[in-house]
């Protein structure tokens, strides 16, 4: 009786450590994937989680994995081409998080197809959003997440910088979202929204295509009469 008490404690023992085992391989599985990229079509099957190259982001993870990221990948220009002509952006290093975030969408491809939707001439264009399934199909895929502001580097809106909308980390509905961002296009600036934005970029080239999108008809809720497609979001030297 007492052989057989401790076979079971034998067995119940080693199945344990097959489960801890599978779980220290898979937990392994879900930190290298961060360093695989894939081009997102919009089409991918949010419940195949075996084939995915990323973890889903959502607001428990988004942070430590943008960290891994930023370790991996110090890319920070890119260029926008869109229906009006190329428009060259480098990302700031100093703001980390939006930086990695924007070189990572860009790595998936988030941004093809996606609009300048809200467009107020002298003011502003933003973009990273659309009225195409599509675009909604590839934000689920990746996560929904929000980003920590950081509005504290002194860094101004003045015309040319790229921003995302944030506030004070306390308040969540004030993060900043992280598929989409708006270019200041105003002569001098726009200096009201310091503090309230995070700036994370510059244009370097193409601010003449960001007045031509500035310059188009809108409908009532800004939205260009015509749609302003981004073609094409690509890393350059």
């Amino acid at each position: 009786m007492r052989l057989i008490l401790l076979l079971c404690v034998f067995i119940l023992f080693l199945n344990c450590e097959d489960k801890k085992s599978k779980n220290k391989i898979n937990s392994k599985k879900e930190i290298t994937t961060v360093i695989k990229e894939e081009g997102l079509t919009g089409d991918e099957d949010t419940t195949d989680i075996e084939n995915r190259s990323f973890p889903k982001l959502n607001s428990k993870n988004a942070m430590e994995f943008f960290l891994q990221y930023d370790q991996a990948h110090k890319e920070n220009n890119v260029r926008l081409t869109t229906d009006f002509g190329t428009i060259d952006i480098l990302l700031f290093n100093e703001t980390k998080f939006h930086r990695s975030n924007f070189i990572f969408l860009t790595k998936q491809k988030y941004f093809n197809g996606t609009q300048f939707y809200r467009v107020i001439n002298d003011y502003m264009v933003q973009a990273g959003n659309s009225d195409d399934k599509k675009t909604a199909n590839k934000r689920n895929y990746i996560g929904k997440y929000l980003l920590p502001p950081d509005t504290k580097l002194g860094l101004k809106h003045d015309r040319g910088v790229v921003s995302m909308p944030s506030s004070e980390i306390d308040n969540p509905h004030k993060l900043a979202s992280p598929y989409e961002f708006f270019i200041v296009q105003q002569q001098g600036g726009s200096h009201f929204l310091d503090g309230d934005y995070t700036i994370f970029g510059k244009v370097t080239s193409g601010m003449d295509v960001v007045d031509k999108i500035a310059a188009v008809e809108t409908d009532a809720g800004d939205w260009p009469q015509h749609n302003i497609y981004i073609r094409n979001v690509e890393i350059i030297d």
